[in-house]
């Protein structure tokens, strides 16, 4: 794994967990941690669960007893430890967003095709289509419970960042992050609504906004976290949207409405997604990650009305390896799933979902709507997913 902050703590914990929990045709060993820091990375090593550490990425590609390359680094460095891992014939997990730009992303599912053809697999960590409750949703429209879906609403909020003296961190610097809140939270709910209703985002329209444009330069920082001397500090600029929303337009005819904001005062990790068809409507809200909230129309006039679905009985998806009936579970676990779902593809020679050629699509919504946004929110096309190879 490269990388140790947030993500590589969350991706370490479920590597740790999953053989412990799930029967799979194949075991995870942790076997090489990397980081830039070597005092920190050993550190990590020893507290996370690796067997080793190492500065270099590149000793990950080398090793011959390395099956698995998991990228949990920031996005300007996705592209160039995945295309080396690929074509070295390792199997590659990397974290959304999938790049930093669209030529980025391309060129990434280009090589997972090739690499592909000699047996290597590739997968994009959109965790939150590993939890319970949003799988549940998927099987609800795919079942027709919600008939023709209509409208699709989707907001993902946060306030880290409201303080204007928070320190100007990796994410808040296009080189480093891509983008801001657009691909850092956006990009979630943008690939689990897609999921969800099984549709894709073709158009959009939106708006973004900055609102502190200087910050407090970090004398350190780590993950979404930072000290500084907010008094002294020397500012720098920044370069990323704070918030975007957008509306747009899915292929099967439904209507949409997104908000991504980091500005959110009040906000910790609000994801909620609404989902309206003609026979019925479905809510998640991931504060509340065990529930779903269902309205079924078909159901007699006197009876309607929203219902609260507690999603942890065996037969819900995942659900049959953790605990009894109404014991639930937490955002750590959606990353136990996802590492579940990868070792049983790898082993038994199948495509993981979402394939970076699902993440390319992602990628080109969120360019479709800084496109947008660019120019006075105007309407913005999504381009297709072609590469050299043809996806």
């Amino acid at each position: 794994m490269v990388g140790y902050a947030f993500m590589g703590a969350a991706h370490s914990q479920a590597w740790r967990t999953v053989n412990r929990v799930f029967d799979l045709p194949a075991r995870a060993r942790m076997a090489l941690i990397c980081g830039r820091d070597t005092a920190k990375v050993a550190d990590a090593a020893d507290r996370l669960g690796w067997d080793a550490y190492t500065t270099d990425w590149r000793d990950l590609i080398n090793r011959d007893d390395i099956d698995v390359v998991d990228i949990c680094t920031p996005g300007d460095s996705h592209a160039e430890i995945a295309l080396a891992a690929l074509a070295a014939g390792k199997h590659v997990l990397c974290e959304k967003p999938l790049a930093n730009t669209v030529e980025e992303a391309r060129a990434m599912t280009a090589a997972a095709d090739v690499a592909r053809a000699a047996g290597a697999r590739s997968m994009c960590g959109f965790n939150y289509r590993r939890v319970p409750a949003v799988t549940m949703m998927r099987q609800l429209v795919a079942d027709g419970r919600l008939g023709v879906i209509r409208h699709v609403r989707a907001t993902y909020l946060q306030d880290w960042i409201v303080d204007p003296q928070f320190p100007l961190v990796w994410r808040l610097q296009k080189d480093r992050a891509g983008s801001g809140a657009l691909g850092d939270i956006g990009a979630h709910i943008i690939d689990l609504t897609q999921y969800v209703t099984g549709q894709r985002i073709s158009g959009v329209s939106a708006v973004t906004e900055t609102f502190v444009k200087e910050r407090p330069l970090p004398a350190e920082s780590s993950g979404l976290a930072a000290t500084v001397d907010g008094q002294t500090a020397p500012t720098g600029t920044v370069t990323v949207d704070d918030a975007a929303v957008f509306v747009a337009r899915l292929d099967g005819g439904a209507l949409a409405t997104y908000e991504a904001s980091r500005f959110a005062t009040g906000r910790k990790n609000g994801l909620r997604v609404e989902i309206n068809g003609s026979l019925g409507s479905v809510v998640f809200d991931l504060e509340r990650l065990n529930e779903l909230e269902f309205y079924d129309a078909t159901r007699p006039t006197a009876e309607q009305g929203f219902s609260r679905i507690l999603v942890t009985e065996g037969e819900h998806p995942y659900m049959s390896a953790w605990w009894p009936p109404g014991h639930i579970i937490g955002y750590e676990h959606s990353f136990t799933h996802e590492m579940r779902d990868f070792i049983e593809a790898v082993a038994t020679g199948v495509d993981p979902t979402p394939s970076f050629a699902d993440a390319l699509q992602v990628q080109l919504v969120l360019d479709a709507v800084a496109r947008s946004a660019e120019l006075g929110s105007s309407w913005a096309e999504v381009a297709p997913t072609l590469t050299a190879a043809g996806v």
